[in-house]
């Protein structure tokens, strides 16, 4: 959940990205070990404890490559079926079987009895034609769909077993290997699929698709509310879940509708390592997963010796789900789910930037988070209607898609706009004009504070460590990133800062921008969990939860207690608003430093303290003897708009003497008439400071 970036650059958002997912991966798999650990030494697995060193591996990258690479080894080549159903692995052009799960003979009705033909030993084994467990026409069918470049446009293929004719829906899929064939008993209930499974895919979904498409746009939250509303409908689950991920990869319960007996989880968090990277690598592949009875032993696959590694049950409907998220279901008091992956376009894929492999015209996707559904005893859907779930689906993803998008840009058209006004404040003021007028850099992003750091002075806004605490921060930034030209973390104490624990939970987060060689601006951010915005699950701090039992709750918990040490991350678009007015600072800077009688003007004025009508006159003869001595053309008015300074480049300009100008008041004797409102506006400003 760490994020700290240096040296702001165009594109390293994307590369940041990449690397915490890769940090999470080993977090996920630091976890898994400490599960396993647990399991085989008898002891409680420790939620809240193993949440917290999950996080801190991801700030310090702790976890051996070779763990890492074992966890995803096993995540997707884990040997284990669900019961449910079962599984054949075929060479391609031959279906010769390269492996099963060891209830197909059951399922399939291959007990001794049912031998098709005297004398021989093993109906099912490595090596078995599969074609010959079925009926004639099911292995017509099988053939047929194996010949299709994309096995998926097939699913379901309705084949009959060859000794009871018992139907199945057989879902085939290519790996490495070979094709890799489920089987799923239908049962009385269902009915048998006829048409092609995109069409029938589309009539299960077409009111709940209405309905969608039928909703006013700008809304998210109804968006999700209704969707998982349909769901619900479609596949009658107790509970159902919009589920987001945010950029920091956790994940928060944006819309529920459930049992009214159930606890409620609207509006709850959860860290990252929740919903583990490889299982949404996982979802990306098999956008639709049930899991029927996670209290069911799974059945293990048995391969051929030949193969050099285990099989791949990536894309399997029957994959088993892994212990830990067993317990975690059964800790819940779940027993069957169904997930669906919600899919978008990645924002930061530029199907313009070309060089990547892929055409102009493709949109690199990303999963923006999941529908969950939960009962609490077993439950199992069809196909066809999973099919129909993963419709609904798409139709979803580009709604919402639309939405994100169109969200994205009210943001940016806000940045913009706030931007502009902030660049105006700097040509009448820079650069205080951006920390003493309305908007101020506050407005610019989103944050608890913000200071001005210039000429060892400092301007505080909200809630901010103190002047003494912010040039210890900004000595550090020179000591210890002397070549960055600025800073943005959720944690100043995992990005090393060593005065991060006097700060206490109100300044966590910090973006720093540096506008001279010493000079900074901040923005600060406070601790996540006060971010956080309770929904049906409020949350009581005096709560007794358990937090050696891994559940929603104690998950939840965890991660309160973790993101007590951050703050909400850094988004790219934010960041990017700050390294614009950055530039923009600089450049005015260097217009500054340009002009010799910009600099005197400059660093004059800041030296002056104004305290009290005294000093004020002080700083006006001190602007009186400066303008007559600058050689560009400068003006001045006293408070009451009469002119007291007029050098000799403006009246060269303007063909008005000296003499003649000063003591006249400017708007009154020397402005045009449709000037007048425009330039006694500026005077006003200028004199409110």
């Amino acid at each position: 959940m760490a994020g700290t970036k240096m040296s702001y650059s165009s594109g390293s958002g994307m590369k940041s990205k990449h690397s915490l997912r890769v940090a999470q991966t080993a977090a996920d798999a630091k976890l898994q070990a400490v599960y396993d650990e647990s399991n085989d030494s008898g002891d409680s697995f420790g939620c809240s404890k193993s949440v917290r060193q999950a996080a801190k591996s991801i700030a310090q990258q702790q976890v051996p490559t070779q763990a890492v690479t074992a966890y995803l080894q096993r995540m997707q080549r884990g040997g284990l079926t669900q019961t449910f159903g079962c599984m054949l692995a075929v060479e391609e052009n031959t279906f010769r079987v390269i492996a099963y799960s060891e209830n197909a003979p059951e399922l399939l009705d291959l007990t001794p009895q049912a031998v098709p033909y005297i004398g021989q030993q093993e109906v099912l084994g490595i090596g078995t034609d599969a074609r010959s467990l079925f009926t004639p026409s099911s292995a017509s069918a099988l053939d047929r769909a194996a010949g299709c470049a994309d096995l998926s446009m097939g699913n379901p293929i309705s084949v009959h077993a060859r000794s009871s004719g018992k139907p199945f829906y057989a879902i085939a899929h290519r790996i490495d290997v070979g094709i890799v064939i489920d089987f799923e008993p239908v049962r009385p209930q269902d009915v048998i699929v006829s048409t092609t499974g995109a069409l029938h895919s589309h009539k299960l979904a077409a009111k709940a698709i209405g309905r969608l498409q039928s909703l006013p746009g700008g809304n998210i939250g109804l968006l999700c509310e209704t969707v998982v509303e349909e769901v619900r409908e479609l596949t009658g689950y107790d509970r159902v879940m919009a589920y987001k991920f945010h950029e920091d990869e956790h994940g928060e319960v944006l819309a529920e509708i459930r049992r009214s007996d159930l606890e409620p989880y609207l509006g709850l968090h959860y860290p990252s390592t929740d919903i583990p990277q490889a299982s949404r690598f996982l979802f990306m592949k098999n956008r639709v997963r049930m899991i029927v009875d996670c209290q069911a032993p799974p059945v293990k696959v048995i391969q051929d010796k030949d193969l050099r590694q285990p099989m791949s049950l990536a894309g399997s409907t029957l994959r088993a789900p892994h212990g830990c998220h067993a317990q975690y279901m059964g800790n819940m008091g779940s027993v069957a789910s169904v997930t669906m992956a919600v899919i978008v376009n990645d924002p930061e894929d530029d199907p313009h930037a070309g060089g990547t492999g892929t055409h102009s015209s493709s949109r690199a996707q990303r999963l923006w988070g999941l529908i969950v559904c939960h009962h609490t005893s077993a439950r199992c859907i069809s196909f066809p209607l999973r099919s129909a779930c993963e419709f609904l689906m798409q139709v979803f993803g580009l709604q919402l898609n639309m939405e994100v998008e169109l969200a994205a840009q009210m943001k940016e058209k806000h940045i913009l706009r706030t931007q502009t006004l902030l660049c105006d404040m700097l040509l009448r003021d820079a650069p205080i004009g951006i920390v003493s007028q309305c908007p101020n850099i506050m407005d610019l992003v989103k944050c608890d504070g913000a200071a001005l750091y210039y000429g060892k002075r400092f301007w505080l806004l909200g809630i901010t460590p103190s002047e003494e605490q912010i040039e210890e921060i900004a000595a550090w930034l020179l000591e210890h990133h002397p070549d960055s030209t600025g800073l943005s973390t959720d944690s100043l104490a995992d990005a090393g800062y060593p005065g991060a624990n006097l700060l206490g939970d109100a300044v966590c987060g910090m973006a720093a921008a540096r506008i001279t060689s010493q000079d900074f601006l901040f923005w600060f951010r406070s601790h996540t969990a006060k971010e956080i915005k309770w929904g049906g699950a409020m949350h009581d701090a005096d709560e007794k939860d358990d937090g050696r039992k891994l559940t929603p709750r104690s998950s939840f918990n965890a991660f309160l207690e973790v993101m007590k040490r951050r703050s909400v991350p850094w988004e790219d678009i934010e960041m990017d608003a700050i390294h614009s007015l950055q530039l923009i600072l600089r450049g005015s800077f260097q217009d500054i430093e340009d002009s010799d009688t910009k600099t005197m003007i400059h660093t004059r004025l800041h030296d002056l303290q104004l305290q009290g009508m005294e000093e004020l006159s002080t700083v006006a003869n001190e602007m009186v003897r400066l303008i007559e001595t600058a050689t560009a053309p400068i003006l001045a008015v006293d408070s009451s708009g009469f002119i007291n300074g007029w050098n000799a480049k403006v009246a060269e300009l303007t063909g008005l003497p000296v003499g003649d100008a000063m003591g006249r008041s400017l708007i009154q004797d020397l402005v045009l008439e449709e000037s007048v409102e425009a330039v006694e506006r500026l005077l006003y400003m200028a004199l409110q400071g």
